[in-house]
């Protein structure tokens, strides 16, 4: 019998692997500031959250954004996640020469251009993070920010 299975049967109280992690509600929150400053900039863009372990939390499709764009941003928010750094700094190391060159071919696929930012709490925690794909790289990685930025606000 495993260790987690023996503890739930006893009665005791299971903790969460990870004490850092996104809740449903942060996620949608970050999702919502983001879709908001999106439709404010005129915008159309797919927006993914993920939690600590890289899981996807919370999506969302605009209506009329690119089909393509749902994989780039749920891989942004991972590439950001599994870093730990902004997706497009991330991509400054991966050029041909870097220290890192061909890493995005790791992982499943990584994308390592803007629009992938970590999600922080208000201790400056890493909780998760937020993808966003659609718009121009500027315009993805400013949507993002935004995203991330509503849960310490």
């Amino acid at each position: 019998m495993t260790f987690l299975l023996a503890i739930l049967m006893n009665g005791a109280t299971a903790y969460a692997q990870n004490a850092y992690d996104i809740t449903h509600e942060e996620s949608l929150k970050a999702m919502a500031a983001a879709k908001k400053h999106a439709e404010q900039s005129g915008v159309l863009v797919n927006i993914a959250v993920v939690d600590a372990g890289a899981n996807l939390k919370a999506f969302v499709r605009m209506d009329g954004s690119f089909l393509g764009s749902i994989d780039v941003a749920i891989k942004k928010a991972k590439t950001s996640r599994y870093f730990d750094i902004d997706s497009g700094e991330l991509g400054a190391l991966t050029q041909p020469g870097g220290i890192i060159y061909n890493i995005e071919h790791s992982n499943g696929g990584l994308m390592t251009f803007p629009g992938g930012v970590p999600i922080k709490d208000k201790e400056g925690n890493i909780i998760g993070a937020i993808g966003v794909s659609g718009g121009t790289i500027e315009q993805d990685r400013e949507i993002a920010t935004a995203g991330a930025k509503a849960i310490i606000d």
